[in-house]
């Protein structure tokens, strides 16, 4: 192994002679080299050799590649590049070649060569890594599309790409993604070639002998690629997606509006193609009446836009009664209402618009508790609250199982302080399953700390404390309130009954040691019996736990400086993996005054 790693080496020794004679390195520096390069070249040769050996390898050669530019830069030393950095730059072609070769799985590896030929300009190198890397991940279309941008944009080459694109289609044929850079490739070769023909024209010079083709100048290869796609993929999304496309070439007009006549074919009944219809209206300007002030013109202007958008929506809802088509009628009318306007009359009809879609759709029973949520918040916001109750009561009626509509129906209720709501709250949890039941049971414990007695708040704690679902939240909502309402001495009686009830939250022992250091005269036992029960159930994952337990002896007027040594023993025995070193870190930031 030495005599190959040996000839490696001295096969080097002329490049670094080169360099130190020119000033780039000294004598120490080329040193330095030779024996960074045998320690890394003895890692290559070793029985296992690991990944990591020849990445290292690679960066190093990198970085050795930065510095030397920039050194050349400093000494304005441009020449012998053929002899030094082209060197340098083969073998690190030659040692990703290894890599790729020996992990062809390795994507990442394969990207990192790419990125190395582009950012060197080895555009020959980079053609054959394409090869190779298409050869072994034919499966992936992202690097197929990679593959032929980079032959038409870097390489100018559109047969290549085409080439690899029609391959990506034989491996790929459902994908929509190469059918769209397929389509858009076709159609920026279509005006490159004929911006290079008015330039010719301009000119006047001959064009007959460059080769242009009517077919490719008007976008006829380009349709080709659009009917082989909407053929092979059905839907109006990927359909709009092609549409969207050629409506950034001025010139395809007619295939436009063929793509556009298509989608209202075929896609008749999906309600995507009903939405970007609708939408369309927006763009169209009708001219508007003379003796209108501009203010008045552009307000007016967006009534009829949003009008005739509403028109074609209803138009689309009288044959396409689904609850996909409503919710995209309601997403507009949502974003209309949200558009700021100076016109209260404007504003007026957006929100008149969207209750009625709402109201509409209710009817219909085709609305989404995602919607009633927005409905009712909307209703909320535009105080009218008795019809938000009618219409949070509904939602509740028809997705009884939705915590969320319970919850804003709940919230409603006891806003307007009307109705029954513990019976609201009765029904609720009979409908919702226990364990989704957590965010009612905390609207009903803070509904009852504001509405009910201090006894049926407490009652209603001491049994909640013992239902596993939310038994951790609602110790510390016990605890915090048995403070607030009741003081020190009940809010300790309530932690020593519940210190021993097992499942904890490491909030509930953070918030009875808050507790602890709020009073006047604050106990140093007290805060250590708190961190360490906290400690018992959570030092093993939890370093900050332990950090503060030291910071409390330090600063506490009552507290032992002596017994930290005694705390980071036990911290580093119970921590395990990354808490140790996290531990170890803000310790040692302790210690220098730093934390």
């Amino acid at each position: 192994m030495a005599e190959f790693v040996q000839r490696r080496v001295e096969d080097l020794i002329p490049e670094l002679e080169q360099l130190e004679r020119v000033g780039l390195l000294t004598r120490g520096e080329v040193r330095s080299v030779i024996k960074k390069r045998t320690s890394l070249e003895y890692k290559l040769k070793r029985r296992v050799v690991e990944k990591e050996d020849f990445i290292g390898y690679v960066q190093y050669e990198i970085n050795f590649l930065e510095l030397l530019r920039k050194r050349r830069q400093r000494i304005g030393y441009s020449f012998k590049k053929d002899e030094i950095e082209y060197v340098i730059v083969q073998r690190i072609h030659q040692l990703f070649g290894r890599a790729t070769n020996k992990w062809k799985e390795d994507l990442q590896l394969w990207m990192s060569h790419v990125a190395f030929c582009k950012k060197w300009n080895c555009r020959s190198q980079l053609s054959k890594i394409f090869s190779s890397l298409l050869a072994v991940h034919s499966d992936k279309p992202a690097l197929w599309i990679m593959a032929a941008k980079w032959e038409f944009e870097d390489q100018l080459s559109t047969e290549s790409a085409r080439h690899l694109f029609l391959r990506a289609l034989r491996f790929h044929p459902d994908s929509s993604k190469v059918y769209q850079e397929y389509f858009r490739m076709e159609l920026m070769n279509a005006e490159k070639q004929r911006n290079e023909k008015e330039m010719l024209d301009k000119a006047k010079m001959d064009v007959g002998e460059a080769g242009y083709s009517d077919a490719i100048l008007n976008g006829e290869l380009a349709r080709v690629v659009y009917k082989a796609a909407v053929e092979k993929i059905k839907g109006a999304e990927f359909h709009l997606s092609l549409l969207t496309i050629a409506k950034k070439f001025q010139f395809l007009e007619e295939l436009q509006k063929e793509i556009l006549s298509d989608l209202q074919t075929l896609h008749a009944d999906d309600p995507v193609t009903w939405d970007f219809l609708a939408r369309q209206e927006l763009l169209i300007k009708a001219p508007l009446p003379a003796e209108s002030t501009p203010k008045q013109a552009k307000v007016q202007e967006a009534a009829r836009q949003e009008e005739r958008c509403s028109q074609v929506y209803e138009t689309a809802l009288s044959s396409l009664h689904t609850e996909s088509m409503w919710d995209l009628y309601i997403t507009f009318c949502l974003e209309r209402y949200k558009r700021k306007t100076n016109s209260k009359q404007l504003k007026q009809q957006r929100m008149e618009r969207l209750l009625s879609a709402y109201g509409k759709a209710h009817e219909a029973a085709l609305l989404s508790p995602a919607r009633y949520k927005e409905w009712i918040s909307l209703l909320v916001e535009l105080g009218q609250m008795e019809l938000a109750i009618d219409v949070s009561s509904a939602a509740t009626d028809r997705f009884g199982s939705s915590v969320d509509i319970w919850r804003i129906r709940l919230e409603v209720l006891i806003a307007v302080k009307v109705g029954d709501v513990e019976q609201v709250f009765k029904k609720a949890f009979t409908e919702v399953k226990p364990k989704d039941s957590p965010p009612l049971w905390t609207i009903m414990v803070e509904w009852s700390e504001k509405e009910r007695s201090a006894g049926d708040t407490e009652a209603l704690y001491q049994k909640l404390v013992l239902n596993p679902v939310v038994t951790k939240t609602m110790k510390v909502k016990y605890l915090d309130w048995t403070y607030r309402t009741q003081g020190y001495k009940k809010a300790k009686k309530v932690f020593s009954s519940l210190h021993e009830n097992r499942p904890f939250s490491e909030e509930f022992f953070q918030k009875m040691i808050d507790i602890e250091k709020e009073q006047e005269q604050s106990k140093m036992a007290n805060l250590r019996e708190c961190y360490e029960r906290a400690l018992r159930e959570f030092g093993s994952t939890n370093p900050d736990l332990w950090l503060s337990y030291i910071k409390e002896e330090l600063s506490h007027s009552d507290g032992k400086p002596e017994n930290c040594s005694t705390i980071h023993w036990r911290a580093m025995k119970v921590l395990q993996g990354e808490n140790v070193e996290q531990f170890i870190n803000k310790y040692t930031l302790l210690q220098t005054g730093h934390l």
